[in-house]
């Protein structure tokens, strides 16, 4: 028998839990006895099969019985760790999983088909959590320690991870994952899961189509993103596409398309890109159009100047809880701006850009909906006024069903486009009840 040191803490052990002293220690064995200046160099098939090889070795070798239910286990939990994100590891494969939260070594949840369920997978403590974490960090080429405790990266299937450490988090460290497809919706596909209506989603093809300058607002999770990378779908394939995100999370399917990602300081404090920043230099690349993840401050006066010179069809999104609260958070940020002019013209100025307000909401049920389709019609020396042409009416007393309804407003782009070619059905803006739904099983996107 072999009597390695780190094998001969091996016994089962009734605090842990069977075999799981077995599963640290062959952990630990095996990061010593791989030469990590080879393996750098092994593909990863190769790397797996040389740790598959050495760990069934060491299982061998120690003095318990395992059984090979329990091997396989093993086995399996070690090249999560290894390779993986260790016990959230088997949350990556499941496409019905859009989050997965992690709020210290034993308490693990997980959003599916837009319900938050808790699931009975714990890390060993908070010590293993934050290894996981840190090679996270890592390999993202991002920062984290007690004097920046708090992080945003990106795994390499696109996720977006937030980290939050000691001194801020007080209960452990704490970990966000917010998964998307590897391919987004269509709007079509958003149809289908109850998110809006088709005669709401014919609208906001023309609309994206005739580049018109749009802002999708909601809560966080609400599903804007989602329904961005939908609508992203009718941009012409010959138009040059900016887009700018603080973690990529837009998969647009045009070839012309040049990604920028804003970068947090370095570890002196300097080198950071913000979105400001970002829109600024797009401004220089000749785009005929710009999307912005997230507008959330100063950035949005240079991302309403692009709207109203020349770069039409730009898109963003925003948090705000309806098309008012959406302009009145505009007139904040371009305060943010140091823009200091009266109210009266900053409202006619935001009034001018915005074409079109979209807001999507996330019921009760987990479902996301668009509650509102919105033209913005600016008024000369005062607020723009917002004229909803669909939205989401909720029905039954449970609060979560409801109908999409076009409330016969027809927009006043209408005819400023049908002057330049495009076409409109007129059916289109009758008032009439279009789709009923219901709670679903789907969640309605991400």
């Amino acid at each position: 028998m072999n009597h390695d040191p780190y094998l001969k803490k091996a016994s089962p052990s009734t605090e842990e839990g069977p075999f799981d002293s077995l599963k640290v220690a062959i952990h630990h064995r095996l990061l010593d006895a791989i030469d990590l200046t080879k393996a750098n160099r092994l593909e990863e098939p190769a790397l797996i099969e040389e740790c598959t090889r050495r760990v069934n070795g060491m299982l061998e070798s120690v003095d318990v019985e395992v059984p090979d239910p329990v091997r396989r286990e093993i086995l399996n939990e070690i090249l999560d760790e290894v390779f993986g994100l260790g016990p959230i590891e088997c949350l990556m494969d499941d496409p019905e999983i859009t989050d997965i939260m992690v709020n210290g070594a034993d308490m693990v949840f997980v959003e599916r088909k837009g319900r938050i369920e808790r699931l009975p997978l714990r890390f060993r403590d908070n010590q293993h959590l934050l290894n996981v974490i840190h090679k996270i960090v890592r390999h993202a080429g991002r920062r984290l320690d007690e004097s920046s405790p708090m992080v945003d990266a990106r795994l390499p299937d696109g996720s977006r991870v937030n980290a939050v450490i000691h001194p801020v988090a007080l209960d452990g460290p704490s970990l966000s994952i917010r998964r998307f497809r590897n391919h987004g919706f269509s709007l079509e596909e958003l149809v289908e899961r109850g998110m809006l209506a088709h005669e709401m989603a014919e609208l906001l093809r023309r609309c994206v189509e005739s580049q018109l300058n749009i802002i999708i607002s909601g809560g966080s999770g609400a599903g804007k993103t989602t329904l961005l990378n939908a609508m992203s779908d009718s941009i012409a394939p010959q138009e040059r596409v900016v887009t700018i995100e603080d973690a990529a999370e837009l998969k647009l399917r045009q070839e012309h398309v040049v990604r920028l990602e804003t970068k947090p300081p370095n570890v002196e404090g300097a080198g950071e890109i913000t979105t400001r920043d970002a829109v600024r230099n797009a401004l220089r690349m000749r785009p005929d159009r710009i999307l912005v993840g997230e507008c959330r401050g100063a950035e949005a006066f240079d991302m309403l100047q692009a709207m109203n010179s020349g770069h039409s069809g730009s898109m963003t999104t925003m948090h705000a809880n309806g098309p008012v609260d959406a302009f009145r958070r505009l007139e904040s940020m371009l305060c943010m701006a140091g823009m200091e002019v009266p109210v009266s013209v900053m409202r006619e100025y935001v009034g001018s850009a915005i074409n079109l307000v979209i807001q999507v909401e996330r019921m009760g049920s987990g479902d996301r909906r668009v509650v509102s389709i919105a033209e913005v019609r600016p008024i000369e020396g005062g607020a723009a006024q917002i004229e909803d042409i669909f939205r989401f009416q909720i029905s039954g007393t449970d609060g979560r069903s409801g109908y999409f309804e076009a409330t016969g407003c027809r927009p006043n782009f209408v005819d400023r486009l049908r002057a330049i070619g495009i076409q409109f059905d007129e059916s289109l803006f009758t008032a009439r009840r279009l789709m009923d739904v219901s709670p679903s099983k789907s969640g309605g996107g991400s």
